[in-house]
């Protein structure tokens, strides 16, 4: 079957216009997911457009992107990006992408050398809130978690995204070879920190040594991401397909929109992506809680009670009054009051954006897929502003109703008594939890028990309690929409 890399493409495709082969493997990227092919690579593509960079990337999947990878190869390292907005769609093919790898294809040792390769100066990730193994209890690693302590059994076969990162660094140290720095691309407050925290910790399991000269000479920049990008579907597949004029299982849509603040600690050097408008800044806590609590925070809560308002997108929830209302409401009154910005900041401005951006027909971003990993994602997204609620002894209704939503989201029958496919690390441990009560508002202070989600602080809360409660009654006798309307 003839690909993007060998087919004429439709005149309107934006095409690389560098020569490739003076790239150079300089990056290394763990998660070769949609997100990372519209954000970081889309970014990487405009700087090496726009400037003399030779700033390739070689790409990386550890799990399940096998098919992905072998169809990367298959193309020439090429994919396309088709940006939709709500007025007007514009399609480019990324060519910065230099080699791709993946563990059934290439073998382990193959990943761990390009790691420890001279020149490559960052390894990025993208893996998601839970590939960072972390014990939420004490934040630090969680050395019972089965790809741990499999690296901390066998450390030269890691089956972590750490582990390749800590054999990688274990090789250049024992070379003579500089570090790179570790790039988190993860919607992870204080990513950065993160990283290092657990990387550190793995290091320690198997070697003193190392693991202090990783936390002397390796730097690990934090960074606030941000761009709408729907999970792929065939509709998706074949929309691309008929915009650039040949398949592309590869390809990806999102919206127009793109930022990233960046933490300009970088010690092997990184490519000008402020060219392409990215943000470098000395602390990117607060631009990273900014997007954590009003977007993330609002997209959980439209996720959790639009599905069971029975709405399949977004932007179908944009479209409800009730919500919309409703999600302006969390953004300004439940998430801007509790942040602390930098002057100038007009959060009320961002909300609009954000509201805007939601609303566009376009993108086909499901409620479904923005639910999943609802245990992983709501730490981080809910509970910085609760606290803050609680301490003020303010109004977190918006909040408590999210929360309830996710708890009746997680029973896993939805409003017509149909199952719901329910992704999650705790998945069962949250549905036995859900059977054991049923639809009946006693589940409320069991599942705030789960500490790994609400800490003693917030779910042994009474304030907590009675507005989670009541959120979560209103859902039982009236539903969704009634109770978002409510609001």
């Amino acid at each position: 079957m003839k690909n993007i890399s060998n087919t004429p493409l439709n005149e309107s495709v934006i095409c690389p216009n560098y020569n490739r082969s003076r790239l150079k493997t300089r990056i290394v990227h763990l998660g070769f997911g949609a997100f990372h092919k519209a954000h970081q690579g889309v970014f990487t593509d405009d700087v090496v457009r726009t400037s003399a960079s030779d700033w390739g990337i070689c790409e990386v999947s550890l799990f399940s992107g096998q098919a992905m990878i072998e169809a990367l190869k298959a193309q020439d390292c090429l994919y396309s990006v088709v940006e939709k907005g709500s007025e007007a769609t514009d399609v480019r093919v990324v060519g910065i992408v230099t080699e791709a790898m993946h563990p059934a294809l290439d073998g382990i040792e193959t990943i761990i050398e390009k790691m420890a390769e001279p020149q490559v100066a960052i390894i990025s990730m993208t893996v998601t809130e839970k590939g960072y193994c972390v014990d939420p209890a004490t934040g630090h690693l969680d050395r019972q978690h089965p790809l741990i302590a499999a690296d901390i059994g066998n450390p030269s076969e890691p089956k972590s995204a750490l582990g390749y990162i800590v054999q990688a660094l274990k090789l250049r140290r024992k070379r003579g070879l500089a570090p790179f720095s570790v790039m988190s691309c993860d919607n992870v407050q204080g990513n950065g920190q993160v990283v290092k925290r657990v990387v550190i910790d793995l290091a320690r399991s198997q070697d003193e040594a190392l693991a202090d000269w990783i936390e002397t000479h390796v730097t690990f920049p934090s960074t606030m991401v941000d761009r709408i990008v729907p999970a792929t579907t065939e509709e998706t597949f074949r929309d691309i397909a008929s915009r650039l004029g040949v398949q592309d299982r590869c390809g990806i849509s999102c919206e127009p929109f793109r930022q990233w603040v960046i933490e300009d600690h970088f010690v092997a050097g990184r490519p000008e992506w402020g060219i392409a408008g990215a943000q470098f800044v000395e602390d990117v806590t607060p631009y990273e809680e900014m997007k954590l609590r009003m977007l993330n925070g609002s997209h959980s809560f439209l996720a959790y009670l639009g599905y069971l308002g029975g709405y399949d997108y977004i932007s179908e929830t944009m479209r409800d009054s009730g919500y919309r209302k409703a999600a302006f409401d969390m953004m300004m009154q439940a998430q801007a009051t509790s942040l602390n910005m930098p002057e100038g900041t007009n959060l009320e401005a961002y909300a609009e954006l954000l509201i805007k951006r939601f609303a566009n027909p376009a993108l086909k971003h499901k409620t479904w897929q923005i639910a999943m990993d609802g245990s992983q994602k709501i730490p981080f997204r809910i509970g910085g502003s609760l606290r803050f609620h609680l301490k003020q002894g303010s109004d977190f209704r918006w909040l408590a109703a999210g929360i309830a939503g996710w708890m009746r989201y997680v029973a896993g029958i939805d409003e017509q008594g149909q199952e719901i496919d329910v992704r999650d690390p705790l998945a069962g441990s949250l549905r036995e939890i859900c059977d054991a009560h049923g639809l009946n508002v006693s589940v409320v202070p069991a599942l705030l028990s789960v500490e790994a989600i609400f800490p003693p602080d917030i779910g042994q809360n009474l304030r907590v309690i009675e507005a989670v409660s009541t959120a979560y009654q209103s859902l039982v006798e009236h539903g969704a929409r009634a109770t978002v309307a409510a609001l």
